[in-house]
């Protein structure tokens, strides 16, 4: 039994190191960039989706930087802040992946003291790195594609709808979506 307990406090140590190798990928992804581009199908007319764009955009604090008159794309740009519970939760998070570090260094070799826990003052930099990514000029650009009068097969009736193209982060054409009734059809 003497040898099966000579390797557990190595291999408990490769583990929480690997947890927090993790950890770190898991913080240092936390202000990826994450642009898309998306294509969206409206019944609204070209007009009034230019207006709904036009107000959801002022009031999310976007101003137009490019209006590219041949290709019809409009270009935005706005500031994006650090969201204050993701900055505590990495920093936290962050906390307990180093205390679990430390913890393990003690434990497998009590000759290092309690030097160890130093490692908790690490902590901040989690949230402090957050938020230098995370705060950070975001660029958002949309064209609307075309109107085209399709005959409903059902009905006989003529629609209209709208195509728009949105290049934007993810997150902001979840939004989008959610304010302005858009379809998501898959780019081909």
């Amino acid at each position: 039994m003497v040898a099966v307990e000579r390797f557990v406090p190595p291999s408990i140590f490769g583990l929480t190191f690997l947890l927090f190798i993790g950890l770190f990928f898991f913080i240092r992804a936390s202000t990826k960039d994450r642009t898309e581009t998306a294509l969206y199908v409206t019944p609204l007319a070209d007009v009034t989706l230019l207006e709904k764009l036009q107000q959801y955009f002022a009031d999310r604090a976007y101003r137009v930087t490019e209006v590219d008159s041949d290709s019809g794309q409009i270009a935005l740009e706005g500031r994006v802040g650090a969201s204050i519970f993701l900055a505590v939760f990495l920093g936290s998070l962050a906390g307990v992946g180093l205390l679990c570090l430390a913890l393990v260094l003690v434990m497998s070799s009590s000759r290092l003291g309690y030097w160890p826990y130093g490692l908790l003052g690490l902590s901040p930099l989690a949230s402090w790195f957050y938020w230098q990514g995370a705060n950070r000029l975001e660029k958002v650009a949309f064209c609307v594609l075309s109107s085209d009068g399709a005959a409903s097969v059902d009905s006989g009736m003529t629609t209209s709808e709208t195509r728009l193209q949105v290049t934007a982060h993810r997150d902001e054409l979840a939004t989008l979506a959610a304010q302005i009734p858009l379809k998501r059809q898959e780019v081909e």
